[in-house]
């Protein structure tokens, strides 16, 4: 039956001759005419001598020889025969690569018409560790490789991992089946073994991950080093038993360590009285292993209670049979090396008790998932080879690999395989099965992954009055025969406490050094707005104030005022009041602040436009108080839709010992719309101001409009970021700390060099200073030092020395079709005023520089009232 088994050295692999035989060298072999690889950790690890060490997962390649022989026995493949080459991994990434080259090799050949047939699948490896290492390997081959115990969820992503299969469920399942488990029964406060790899940290990520979903937290969490022989390997198995004796009130514990870290644990652990009588609840990883507990020292009742999750158990009597019924000289026993050397190690133990150990290692769920994936592959070959016609000695793996991605609607195999199977799990209770032994297939229940409902028996009611101290680290107390939990928003627990304590209230409390600095600034800046206010109306008649269109900068300053009068509402204690209030609040006073920037940005355009059409149409459209009623009616649509669908409120967060209380947005969409109008407005006020910055230096509003929207904008684009980044109590002070900024840049901008002028250059606050300055500002080159024409024609800009300041707007100058000699006005407007010069009655040449006042762009006179 077992045809042309042969044994392989390493010599006969070209390797270093003067090495001994060594395990992870061997390999079983028997041909066909379609070769599965398989690759199983036979030992668990591996020497610093290169020795295979503990052998763990013989019987699992023993399961794929049976069934490629029942396979090819049945005959369901015609004339085809399926033959097997079966590698040892050891437990190792290493040793698992190193001997994957066979099947390379193998393959590569063939390619060069070699007569042997490639290897078109190869299944295993067991660990996810080791099967996402093997499977980039055979990827470059195209080789298919099927899992039969790989289960972490990395592996699904076909993207990365095109040619892996598996006929397990992935860890994610798991976990959340366990997670069903412990909130089925109260255990909110358990503790985390894991393995330091793929599967142990995808693991304990998706466990973490549906925990925090029902307040399930964990005492601790300890991962032990992947590989058996890693020097730091006791270091850990020591911190982990230390950290469940010194949590003694912690009883309930998740692991997914592998079998011989579980036996490393309970041989330390169950020395002290401490580690004793807990509940374990066990990964698909050892849940099924005998050997992880040493019946000769301790007993399962030393150990406490163990629930183990399985995956989909198979019928493996055939299997056990096919054991049973070997014989000491079949070629099995005696070719394939790793039953051989098994059936070895213990001369004075019989024939019959060697294979009843194997029989005793048969786990269920290997049984189904191994001859899962063999038939996979059988189902493959008969779809392309037998019920088709196809030349199977030049059969490709990647052909192999195709099919069997649409495997899972074959009716071959009743439609119960599909990839990445979601079968489901069991759940076991061990039990004292004798003195000496552990049965571990009683089972109490399973898990649905397509429906995600756990089906369990009342047995575990009786598991849960002999636990005692599983409450969740902050949500119970501890020491309780019932979990209570604590007001997660008002209240913690430490670790271990048997009471709730009460969380501290956090936010820019109003003794914070940060708010008062702040709250300081907010205050001068107020009173300096005041001070300007009472120095604009005391010299109210003076041209600085009148230029600066003076009614519009008292509700300028108003707004300012309002906009630093909304600081204060961002800190202290949120209330829903103070959350509504202060965004509405700041967004309507500094809209208010825009749109008067906008108006006085507007007469600077009017003043400059000297067609007289277009300066028609702008008289008619320059309405001040039309125009900030439109904007505020704006900004004031924006804030009532934000108030009445999602209007901002008080929120808070737990935060370790804390809890955070903050003021919630709720549409942060909202937020920026308010954020955004204002910002329109700004652009619009900076360019209209921007054409106008070259004003002349006494009084330049352009100018200094235009370095006020400068700050603004730099102070809200860098808001943005750090808004968003700074978290905790002063993540309300970012905010606070720009709105500052920003009225502050208006108020100095547009008001400082006023102000300084009026109080202390008083001699510039007269209509001849102005009109001086326009008179230079107009002509600019036109005139020599003494203010003459070069042609010798007297300035004509010089008349305009008699004219009250009223009349200097640009729309009141002559054109020149109705030009009067300069005496002739200056009599019709002051009499017992002497002309500046004498002219003849002739009409006069309009002189150049007076002629270009239509198209010069006389920016002096922007500022001027109307």
């Amino acid at each position: 039956a077992h045809r042309g088994l042969t044994r392989v050295s390493c010599a006969q692999l070209h390797l270093d001759q003067s090495l001994p035989l060594c395990p992870p060298c061997w390999e079983a072999k028997s041909p066909g005419d379609i070769m599965i690889g398989g690759l199983f950790p036979i030992h668990e690890s591996v020497s610093k001598t290169g020795q295979c060490d503990s052998v763990a997962r013989l019987a699992q390649s023993l399961m794929m020889v049976h069934a490629v022989e029942e396979i090819n026995r049945s005959g369901e493949l015609g004339n085809i025969t399926l033959g097997f080459h079966i590698m040892d991994s050891c437990a190792d990434v290493t040793t698992a690569l190193r001997n994957t080259l066979s099947f390379m090799k193998m393959n590569r050949e063939q390619k060069l018409h070699s007569p042997r047939p490639p290897v078109t699948a190869v299944i295993g490896d067991y660990y996810s560790e080791i099967s996402i290492a093997v499977t980039r390997h055979l990827n470059l081959e195209q080789i298919p490789q099927i899992s039969y115990g790989a289960t972490s969820g990395l592996l699904s992503d076909k993207t990365r991992f095109p040619s892996f299969l598996r006929t397990v469920p992935q860890d994610d399942h798991q976990a959340f089946a366990i997670v069903e488990i412990l909130k089925k029964n109260n255990w909110t406060w358990v503790g985390v073994v894991a393995t330091d790899g793929e599967y142990g940290r995808y693991a304990v990520e998706r466990l973490r991950h549906h925990a925090a979903k029902n307040s399930i937290c964990f005492a601790y969490i300890n991962f032990l080093p992947e590989f058996l022989v890693d020097v730091s390997l006791n270091d850990s198995i020591a911190e982990t038993v230390k950290n469940i004796t010194d949590r003694e009130k912690v009883s309930v514990i998740v692991s997914f360590a592998k079998p011989d870290h579980m036996k490393s644990i309970f041989n330390n652990l169950l020395e002290n009285d401490k580690g004793k009588h807990k509940v374990w609840l066990a990964s698909d990883n050892w849940s099924q292993a005998a050997d992880c507990l040493d019946m000769k020292t301790w007993s399962l009742n030393d150990v406490g209670t163990v629930f183990g999750i399985t995956l989909k158990s198979g019928d493996t009597s055939k299997f056990k049979r096919f054991l049973r019924n070997l014989d000491e000289d079949s070629d099995l026993c005696q070719n394939n090396p790793f039953l051989s050397d098994f059936l070895k190690r213990s001369p004075k133990a019989s024939f019959q008790s060697k294979i009843e150990e194997l029989a005793n290692m048969s786990y269920p769920y290997a049984a189904f998932s191994i001859e899962l994936a063999v038939r996979a592959i059988a189902a493959t070959v008969k779809d392309l080879c037998v019920d088709k016609q196809c030349n199977i000695s030049t059969l490709q793996p990647e052909t192999v690999r195709k099919h069997i991605d649409f495997i899972q609607n074959n009716t071959i195999l009743d439609s119960f395989f599909k990839i990445d199977v979601d079968s489901g799990y069991d759940l076991i209770l061990w039990r004292s099965s004798s003195q000496n032994t552990v049965d571990m297939s009683y089972s109490i229940g399973r898990f649905d992954i397509e429906t995600k409902r756990l089906y369990i028996s009342n047995v575990i009611d009786q598991i849960k009055n002999i636990i005692k101290g599983n409450k969740c680290v902050y949500l119970c107390f501890a020491d309780s025969a019932q979990c209570y939990k604590c007001d997660e928003n008002t209240e913690y627990s430490d670790e271990g406490s048997s009471s709730c304590k009460k969380r501290l209230d956090l936010f820019l409390k109003w003794g914070d050094p940060y708010h008062i600095t702040l709250l300081a600034f907010t205050s001068l800046g107020a009173m300096l707005t005041l001070t300007v206010d009472v120095i604009f109306l005391a010299r109210w008649n003076t041209p600085v104030v009148r230029s600066s269109v003076g009614p519009i900068c008292i509700v300028l300053l108003f707004s300012l005022l309002c906009t630093f009068g909304s600081v204060p509402l961002f800190g202290a204690r949120p209330s829903d009041e103070k959350c509504r209030a202060r965004q509405v609040f700041f967004g309507l006073s500094f809209t208010l602040s825009v749109s008067c920037i906008l108006v006085k940005s507007f007469k600077i355009i009017l003043a400059f436009e000297f067609d007289p059409v277009t300066q028609d149409v702008l008289k008619k459209v320059y309405k001040p108080p039309a125009i900030i009623a439109l904007c505020m009616a704006g900004q004031a649509v924006v804030c009532t839709v934000w108030l009445s669908y999602k209007a901002p409120q008080k929120a808070s967060e737990p935060l370790d010992e804390k809890r955070l209380w903050f003021c919630n947005e709720n549409s942060y969409p909202a937020f920026g719309a308010m954020l955004a109008y204002i910002g329109l407005l700004a652009i619009l006020g900076f360019v209209l101001a921007f054409k106008g910055r070259k004003l002349p230096q006494c009084y330049n509003d352009a100018k200094f409009i235009t370095f006020s929207m400068l700050i603004y904008f730099i102070a809200w684009i860098i808001f943005g970021p750090v808004y968003k980044n700074v978290k905790g109590e002063y993540h309300p002070a970012v905010e606070m700390v720009v709105i500052v900024i920003s009225a502050y840049a208006i108020l100095f901008c547009q008001f400082l060099i006023k102000c300084y002028i009026i109080l202390f250059k008083q001699e510039k606050n007269t209509e001849a200073a102005f009109r001086q300055e326009v008179r230079e500002f107009s002509y600019g080159s036109d005139r020599d030092v003494e203010g003459n024409r070069p042609d010798g024609v007297q300035n004509a800009a010089l008349s305009l020395e008699s004219l009250p300041l009223e009349s200097l707007p640009l729309e009141s100058l002559p054109s020149p079709e109705s030009f009067q000699p300069l005496s002739d006005r200056r009599r019709s407007t002051n009499t017992d005023t002497q002309p500046f010069f004498p002219v003849s009655n002739a009409q006069p040449a309009l002189p150049s520089s007076v002629l270009s006042l239509r198209k010069k762009p006389l920016q002096r006179f922007s500022s001027l009232p109307t």
